[in-house]
């Protein structure tokens, strides 16, 4: 079953030096999803955020869960989304 690519957007905090959070992040989607996401995008923010989104959808944010995302929670939050946009199309 063929899905079409999405995105992910990781929203963090560069001035409480959470670089090394996000890169291994990063690097968990890209060998889960490979060639599955069209992109994979780092915006460096400030005040203590952490934030994940799915094709626009919230799926973590630090002020509301607290703390970082267990990187399969946000594999499974991927997958939950790919599996919307098959029954979608």
């Amino acid at each position: 079953m063929a899905t079409r690519p999405i995105k992910v957007t990781i929203t963090y905090c560069s001035e409480c030096g959470y670089e090394p959070q996000t890169l291994a992040l990063a690097e968990a989607l890209m060998k889960q999803f490979r060639h599955e996401l069209s992109a994979i995008e780092l915006i460096p923010w400030y005040e203590g955020s952490f934030d994940v989104t799915v094709d626009g959808e919230l799926v973590h944010a630090m002020y509301r869960e607290g703390g970082f995302p267990e990187h399969a929670a946000v594999i499974a939050a991927v997958r939950r989304h790919q599996g919307t946009l098959a029954v979608e199309g």
